[in-house]
């Protein structure tokens, strides 16, 4: 299954791949340079076909945890000072993304919509510091009944050229359902209220949708 950002790329590429394929099969005449062409064409599709690629997720709904966004590994862990919405400190954990991993961006909690902005920038590579406040970025806002108020943040890599951000302001958002895409790399940042029991350590890698971020710390 693809995602639906997808569809206009890959059949794009397809056309092209397949009228490579007939162009260099009639053209060119060495064997060993047709068949590198021929390979790189075809590892080429692959790779497109695979970063499009929208895998169906078990999300166990549970108002006292926050699940992943995103797919890929666990880059930060700590308490920062948050400028755009709560303005007070926050945990922050960062998912960072490489090109192979599913880029599908999902709820990390149910709720309301409190808060969706897109934010024009650079495309600092996704691990740089002030990445989260120059790249090209999205904020989001969900309040959750039991759990409170959640920020994820899509931010741009260096090979992300658009963010796709599909949370509207005073919609109900749905624990690990679609929320958006980024496409070609990049990370995404949660900010989580100073008392969350964090479920994740440094280096781990999580699935978006199923793996546990944080939980309530009763």
């Amino acid at each position: 299954m693809f995602h639906k950002e997808g569809h206009k790329i890959i059949l794009f590429t397809l056309f092209a791949v397949v009228a490579c394929f007939l162009l260099t099969d009639h053209f060119v005449a060495l064997f060993w340079l047709r068949t590198i062409i021929l390979i790189t064409l075809l590892v080429f599709l692959i790779l497109i076909l695979q970063f499009f690629r929208d895998p169906k997720r078990h999300t166990i709904l549970d108002d006292t945890t926050v699940v992943s966004p995103v797919d890929g590994k666990v880059v930060v862990i700590e308490e920062v000072f948050e400028k755009e919405y709560f303005k007070d400190k926050r945990l922050q954990v960062s998912v960072f993304m490489s090109p192979i991993n599913v880029h599908v961006t999902r709820y990390p909690v149910s709720g309301k919509v409190l808060f969706s902005k897109y934010h024009p920038g650079k495309y600092l590579v996704a691990w740089h510091p002030k990445a989260s406040e120059e790249n090209e970025r999205t904020t989001v806002v969900v309040e959750n009944a039991t759990y409170g108020k959640v920020l994820f943040r899509q931010i741009a890599g260096a090979l992300a050229k658009r963010i796709v951000n599909y949370a509207k302001t005073d919609a109900n958002a749905v624990q690990g359902e679609d929320s958006g895409f980024i496409k070609f790399g990049s990370r995404v940042d949660l900010y989580l209220p100073l008392d969350t029991k964090i479920d994740v350590s440094l280096n781990q890698k999580v699935k978006g949708g199923e793996s546990i971020i944080a939980r309530i710390n009763n």
